[in-house]
């Protein structure tokens, strides 16, 4: 076989079977590798060190990668619109079991599907600098919310509070005040009282606070608990 022949062909079949087509494959490994450096800096650099969840990172960077394969490798079947349309169908009725998502992961997960198709689907007419300048506009509208202008991030703290006569309209200052000193949180942006035990004179609340950097919250023990809850059911 001549070697230099292969070399400057387009496409190498053996047995009929189509081995490699060296335009089609520069072409997936260029918007894979697109895709992925953007994915990258939006959940790694600019979600992951907001919020410091791991769980949501390996998911974001999961289904991107599997939505960019699975849109380029199908667009030969011109299910175009409608099948795009049908992966946002799809994940957006997902529910892993646990808590229902957060409307800020549920936005990044529907980021990181939106890039994905994008840089899958474009048609032939669509330049490499049309996509790099689309991507960078959804990088830089993502740090500009995320880094410059959504400075505060609201944190909250569930408790169980034991003096439910302060749970009245008119004793919020007391309660607010009350709050402060015992948990050492100097601003409490509002509360939300939850279930009430009068047997035990005590009362679920959520408090909600502004902090410059977010808290972390790395076991998620909440949904651990619920997921041991819906095993044994």
């Amino acid at each position: 076989m001549n070697f230099t022949n292969v070399a400057l062909l387009d496409e190498i079949k053996i047995a009929g079977v189509n081995i490699i087509n060296v335009p089609d494959f520069l072409e997936l490994v260029m918007r894979f590798a697109l895709n992925t450096a953007v994915i990258l800096i939006l959940v790694r650099w600019l979600y992951y060190s907001t919020v410091k969840r791991k769980d949501y990172l390996f998911t974001y960077i999961l289904i991107a990668s599997v939505v960019f394969l699975l849109c380029f490798l199908l667009e030969s079947v011109k299910l175009q619109i409608g099948f795009a349309l049908g992966l946002f169908a799809i994940f957006g009725i997902i529910r892993y079991r646990t808590n229902s998502i957060p409307i800020k992961e549920m936005t990044y997960l529907f980021l990181v599907i939106g890039i994905s198709v994008i840089n899958a689907l474009t048609s032939e007419n669509t330049t490499l600098v049309d996509l790099l300048f689309t991507n960078l506009v959804i990088v830089f509208i993502t740090f500009g919310l995320e880094k410059l202008w959504l400075l505060k991030h609201e944190s909250s703290k569930i408790i169980i509070y034991e003096k439910i006569n302060l749970i009245r309209p008119e004793n919020r200052k007391e309660l607010l005040k009350d709050l402060s000193e015992r948990t050492g949180i100097s601003k409490i942006n509002r509360i939300e009282i939850g279930r009430i035990d009068f047997l035990k004179d005590t009362c679920e609340m959520t408090i909600y606070y502004y902090v410059s950097e977010p808290e972390s919250n790395p076991d998620n023990t909440s949904d651990n608990n619920e997921n041991d809850d819906d095993d044994d059911d």
